[in-house]
């Protein structure tokens, strides 16, 4: 696989889990994949699904902007802002839950993913404080 798909493969795993596209995710990630931010952790596809689809209802009006992204053999980094209103509920766990209180929120992150053959299977989010 080249870099430039692999970059293809990273922006668009990085569209998918922002803006809910949890159907695109078989394509993107392995069935093993590991993933990390600083509010979870994922150990397989399908709980990495699950967390797309939760965080689907949280944030409305998404908007993605990658500001930088490349690769260098297996892995890729990305720097990314992400735009949206907090309209819905969001689970941290499922004890908390914090209440959407429909302001805009903006956030700045880092991305890191590590390929084997066409998908990811291990990424990791670093993010700011969302304003």
């Amino acid at each position: 696989m080249s870099a430039n798909e692999r970059r293809l493969v990273m922006r668009r795993a990085l569209e998918a889990c922002t803006l809910g596209e949890v159907e695109s995710l078989p394509d993107l990630f392995t069935e093993d994949v590991n993933g990390w931010s600083p509010n979870l952790l994922v150990t397989s596809r399908e709980e990495l699904a699950e967390v797309v689809a939760d965080r689907e209802d949280a944030i409305s009006d998404v908007d993605l902007e990658i500001n930088a992204l490349d690769v260098f053999g297996n892995k890729g980094f990305a720097e990314y802002r992400l735009s949206g209103t907090f309209s819905g509920p969001f689970a941290l766990s499922e004890d908390t839950v914090v209440e959407p209180n429909g302001h805009e929120l903006l956030l700045g992150a880092a991305m890191v993913a590590e390929f084997k053959g066409t998908r990811s299977r291990r990424s990791g989010t670093a993010s700011t404080t969302p304003r």
